[in-house]
């Protein structure tokens, strides 16, 4: 049987409003003297996906320009000031994703995450017997990133607001395998202070 494909989309098109008005941009803080985005997106590309697609949004001048010489694709979302659904359809769209079994969700503001936890979640999702959800949880409770079998793709397509796929995943139905991570699974970033206190260092 051939090996199920993944593609990841990492989402980093969103204005960070607990940033503050005018704040810095998390997504360029630095960490051991890489940007985050950078650090995530390098995290994606080397796991065994079958390829990476970021989306962006929001100061994607400098987003891009932090990314710049990834073997990635970057495509935009003009309404991401509209919410998550945005930058989730967009990212769905790609035709990158049109072909795969399955696309692994994650947020570009994870600093503790590594390409082995994401090689964990695709070889979770590879050798389920049927087509399942393979989301990452800290000590039982739901986190990030998450594995969406193909067969959700047009229910994520039909989101709209500020939400991502967690209503989908808990009302679709499909078998969901949880994949230990930590705390890992739920460090975000998302204030000045959770950036320091993790290491980063603040840029723009």
């Amino acid at each position: 049987m051939k090996e199920r494909s993944v593609a990841i989309v990492v989402l980093a098109a969103g204005k960070a409003t607990r940033m503050g008005e005018g704040g810095s941009h998390k997504l360029l803080a630095e960490f051991d003297g890489i940007p985050l985005v950078r650090r995530v997106a390098l995290a994606a590309g080397g796991a065994g996906a079958s390829s990476v697609i970021v989306v962006v949004g929001h100061r994607q001048a400098e987003i891009r320009q932090a990314l710049h010489g990834l073997p990635l694709l970057i495509v935009e979302n003009p309404a991401y000031e509209s919410g998550m659904a945005s930058s989730l359809k967009v990212g769905f769209a790609s035709t990158d994703v049109d072909d795969t079994d399955g696309v692994l969700v994650m947020m570009a503001d994870m600093p503790a995450i590594s390409a082995d936890h994401l090689d964990r979640l695709i070889a979770a999702f590879r050798d389920a017997d049927v087509l399942s959800i393979v989301r990452s949880v800290a000590d039982g409770q739901p986190g990030n990133p998450v594995i969406l079998p193909g067969t959700l793709k047009d229910a994520i397509r039909r989101l709209e607001g500020d939400k991502g796929a967690r209503g989908i995943v808990e009302t679709c139905g499909l078998p969901i395998i949880d994949v230990e991570f930590g705390d890992v699974a739920r460090l975000d970033l998302d204030t000045p202070e959770a950036i320091v206190s993790t290491g980063g260092i603040l840029k723009g």
